[in-house]
């Protein structure tokens, strides 16, 4: 069978009645070319399935077209939804996408020499890992962190987690109860934290009692095991900082005999795809995942291609209703 013969520029800039410098500006992604130009340039790329060689561009420019991108784990499902996020952001914009999880030991350190091994442009760092971030932020990489107070040395996009407790637990507090207990996630996550200081706020303002929180690991067998110890008192509303760790609440909760909400309401974090399955259907606060990853990257890539410097973005998340609480 014959092999197929491989497109070339001159091949695109034929097609496209060009030049071969201005193909290879456009595959470049220099600004030096005008936008008609550039769109007949790409659409003769696409019907010729002309595909740019990434280790000659790299020679060229100094750049590979790949972004790394760092968390602690990816089993909790808002690190999954990032990758996915970030992946597809990457991909529109013509980069691929290496991925270091830390581990237990949390060795920052050695998942930015990997990066840096694999010649990535920049990196985008999530929620947990943040923390260590700020201690290798001299690693040389430029980077955008996913979740993180604000440091000069990065960019930060984040979710606006304490409103999004704040609206939780006030409207748990307005449906007349008494407190709201809370089911935190681990220390050490920007996002817990920021969680747990809005439900903290919410209840400070109305004047009502705060018990400590019990902690969960974000996973629903931790908060089935937490919400078992917490309703050995009255509890009768409960916000989860994740909607996993609220799922595994509900189970506690009926097998106690108690009724959601009649007898217990809950409120989740987060608004996983199947949130609205759960019985009752979860009402949670729901964060944009698309989003974040949309302007994590966009930020980064502006960085890497312009030397730009994006602001700070803080995204405020939704209360969606639903029957828990």
């Amino acid at each position: 069978m014959p092999q197929a013969r491989r497109v070339s520029m001159a091949m695109v800039a034929e097609r496209a009645g060009v030049s071969g410098q201005t193909v290879s500006r456009v595959a470049n992604d220099s600004p030096k070319v005008d936008p008609e130009t550039r769109r007949r340039v790409e659409q003769a790329m696409s019907e010729l399935g002309y595909r740019p060689n990434r280790a000659a561009r790299a020679l060229r420019t100094g750049r590979t077209h790949t972004l790394g991108l760092v968390a602690q784990t990816l089993a909790s499902v808002g690190n999954s939804r990032m990758l996915q996020s970030v992946a597809e952001a990457a991909a529109a914009r013509g980069y691929a996408l290496t991925v270091v999880t830390l581990g237990a030991d949390g060795d920052i350190a050695g998942a930015f020499d990997r990066l840096h091994d694999q010649g990535v442009d920049g990196a985008i760092v999530l929620n947990e890992a943040s923390a260590l971030a700020r201690g290798a932020a001299s690693a040389g990489l430029r980077l955008v962190v996913v979740d993180s107070p604000p440091d000069e040395r990065f960019t930060v996009v984040a979710t606006d987690h304490a409103a999004g407790a704040r609206a939780a637990t006030e409207h748990l507090l307005a449906a007349g109860h008494h407190t709201v207990h809370h089911l935190a996630g681990p220390s050490g996550s920007f996002a817990a934290a920021e969680r747990e200081r809005g439900w903290r706020e919410a209840l400070a303002s109305a004047g009502a009692p705060a018990s400590e929180p019990l902690r969960g690991d974000w996973t629903s067998a931790s908060g089935r095991a937490q919400a078992e110890r917490m309703l050995d008192a009255q509890v009768t509303a409960l916000f989860a900082a994740n909607d996993q760790m609220a799922l595994g609440a509900l189970r506690a909760i009926a097998e106690s005999g108690r009724r959601v909400p009649q007898d217990v309401a809950v409120i989740g974090f987060d608004d996983i795809a199947d949130a609205a399955e759960f019985i009752p259907p979860l009402t949670t606060v729901r964060q944009d995942f698309d989003a974040l990853g949309e302007h994590a990257v966009r930020a980064l890539v502006a960085a890497v291609e312009a030397g730009e410097e994006s602001g700070d973005l803080r995204l405020v998340p939704e209360l969606v209703m639903r029957e828990s609480g």
